[in-house]
C-alpha cells in the first residue's frame, strides 16, 4: 500500500467519524408545529431560515380541523431549541416564482423560557405570505383605471428625460437599503408603532375638524411671509447687526442670571399674595370693560389728525408757554407773598362777613308789588351800659347827638368773635398768637 493511498483512507475515515459524531451530537434537531392561516404554496422540503441562514426544513404540511395549515418544521442545533416569543413568517424569494417559499424564524429573547420539542406556535405568532394574486385581486376596475392614469402620467413625466431617469436609478439601491433599515427599526417595537399610528390618526382627525382655522393659519402665514419678504433689506440689515447685539447682550444675560437669583426670595414671598389675585382680576374685569370708551377718548385726546388739536401738540408748545409764563408766575408769587399779611388779618373776620351776608339776605327778603325791598337804618351806639347802685346794670338809650361819639372811643377795635357773648371754652374773642391783629380783646358784649 502506497503512502498516497494510506492518506486517502485516513481522510475518509476522519470524514466518516465526523459525520457519526455530528449525527450523534445533534440528534436530528428539534421539531415544532407552526399554524398558518394558509400554507401560501409552501411545500415539503422548503428551507427554514434564521437571519437568512438555513437552519432546518419543512417536514410536513397538514390541514387542521379549522381549515388552517399545520406546518411541521425541524430546526437544527445550535439554533434550537426555540424560545417563547418566537415569530414565524412565510416569505417569498421573488414575486414571480411559485414553489420558492421558505419559513423565516425570528427567535424569541434569550431570557425567555425554551419551548419543548413538538410545541405548537399558533396564528398569534405566525404570518402568512401575501401572494401577488391577492394584491391584484384588491384592484377593482376604478382602481385599475386610476393606476393606468398614474402610469400614463409617469410616461408623460419621463418622456425625453431618459438620461436623467437612468442617473436617478443609481440611487435606488441606497434608497432601498436605507428604507429597509428604517422599516426594520420601525417594526422592532410594534406596540410603539401602533400607538404612533393611532395618535397620528387622532391628530389628523383633530386637524380635519379645524380645517377652516388651518386654512386661515396658512393664509396668515402666507401674508406674514410676504410681508417679511417685502422687508428683505431691513431683515438683512437686522441679521448683520444681530451678532453685535448678541455679544453686547451676553453681559446683560449674565447679570440677569444673578438678578433672577435675587428675585427668588421676592417670588417666594409673593406667592401667598397671588391667591387673592384671581378674585381681584375677576372684579377688575368689569372696570376694564367700562373703561374702554374712556381709553378711546383718551387716545383721541392724545393724538388727533390735524394741527394744534391734541395733547401732543400742546406738549410741543409747552416750552414757549414756559418762557412766557415764568415772569408772570414769579410776579404772582411775589404778589401772594405780599398779600399774605392781608389775608392773615382778614381770615378771622370771615364768620362776621358771612353773617353780614346772611343778615343782608334776610333784610332783603320783604317784597311788595314792585318786588323785593330792604329797610336799612344805620345805628351807632344807641345804648350804653350804666351801673345802678341798687340793682344790675341796665342799657340806657343815648341821645341821638351822642350816638356817634363811640367812633372816637375805640369801640370799633373789637377782636373777631367779640360781637357776641364769649363762649365758655374761651375760643372768642379770637387773638392771634403773634399779636398782629389791631384789636382790643377787652372790648366784649356786655352781659353774662
Amino acid at each position: 500500500m502506497t503512502v498516497a493511498r494510506s492518506a486517502v483512507l485516513i481522510a475518509v475515515a476522519l470524514v466518516a467519524a465526523l459525520a457519526i459524531y455530528l449525527f450523534a451530537v445533534r440528534g436530528g434537531g428539534h421539531e415544532y408545529t407552526l399554524i398558518f392561516e394558509n400554507a401560501g404554496q409552501l411545500v415539503k422540503g422548503d428551507n427554514v431560515q434564521i437571519g437568512g441562514r438555513a437552519v432546518g426544513s419543512v417536514r410536513s404540511i397538514e390541514l387542521t380541523s379549522t381549515n388552517q395549515a399545520a406546518v411541521r418544521i425541524g430546526v437544527e442545533e445550535p439554533y434550537a431549541p426555540l424560545r417563547e416569543g418566537t415569530q414565524a413568517i412565510i416569505r417569498l424569494t421573488s414575486l414571480s416564482g411559485i414553489a420558492n417559499r421558505y419559513v423565516a424564524i425570528s427567535p424569541g429573547p434569550d431570557a425567555s423560557r425554551t419551548l419543548p420539542d413538538h410545541s405548537t406556535l399558533t396564528t398569534a405568532s405566525t404570518t402568512t405570505a401575501v401572494d401577488l394574486d391577492q394584491i391584484f385581486n384588491t384592484l377593482d376596475p376604478k382602481t385599475r383605471k386610476s393606476l393606468q392614469g398614474v402610469i400614463t402620467g409617469f410616461q408623460t413625466e419621463l418622456d425625453g428625460k431618459g438620461p436623467q431617469a437612468a442617473a436617478a436609478t443609481e440611487y435606488f439601491n441606497p434608497l432601498l437599503s436605507s428604507a429597509r433599515r428604517l422599516v426594520t427599526e420601525t417594526t422592532e417595537d410594534e406596540d410603539a408603532l401602533t400607538r404612533f399610528i393611532v395618535s397620528s390618526s387622532r391628530t389628523v382627525s383633530a386637524i380635519a375638524e379645524r380645517r377652516d382655522d388651518l386654512a386661515d393659519l396658512v393664509g396668515n402665514a402666507n401674508a406674514t411671509t410676504g410681508a417679511i419678504a417685502s422687508e428683505n433689506r431691513a431683515l438683512s440689515q437686522a441679521l448683520l447687526l444681530l451678532p453685535t447685539t448678541l455679544r453686547r447682550a451676553n453681559s446683560t444675560f449674565v447679570n440677569l442670571r444673578a438678578t433672577l437669583d435675587d428675585l427668588d426670595p421676592l417670588v417666594a414671598d409673593s406667592k401667598p399674595a397671588t391667591k387673592d389675585l384671581a378674585p381681584f382680576l375677576r372684579e377688575l374685569r368689569p372696570l376694564l370693560r367700562d373703561a374702554r370708551p374712556t381709553i378711546a377718548d383718551l387716545s383721541t385726546l392724545l393724538g388727533r389728525p390735524g394741527p394744534n388739536n391734541d395733547l401732543v401738540d400742546a406738549t410741543r408748545k409747552l416750552p414757549g408757554f414756559q418762557k412766557v409764563a415764568s415772569p408772570a408766575f414769579a410776579n404772582g408769587t411775589g404778589a401772594l407773598k405780599k398779600g399774605e399779611p392781608v389775608l392773615e388779618f382778614a381770615r378771622p373776620y370771615i364768620p362776621e362777613l358771612v353773617g353780614w351776608f346772611r343778615d343782608f339776605g334776610v333784610g332783603a327778603a320783604n317784597y311788595d308789588a314792585n318786588g323785593h325791598y330792604a329797610r336799612i337804618q344805620p345805628i351807632f351806639n344807641a345804648f350804653q351800659l350804666e351801673e345802678l347802685p341798687a340793682g344790675p346794670a341796665q342799657l340806657v338809650p343815648l341821645p341821638v347827638a351822642q350816638r356817634l361819639d363811640g367812633l372816637q372811643t375805640g369801640m370799633l377795635k373789637r377782636c373777631p368773635g367779640a360781637a357776641s357773648q364769649p363762649p365758655i371754652d374761651g375760643s372768642a374773642p379770637y387773638r392771634d398768637s403773634g399779636g398782629n391783629l389791631d384789636c382790643d380783646p377787652t372790648q366784649v358784649v356786655a352781659g353774662p
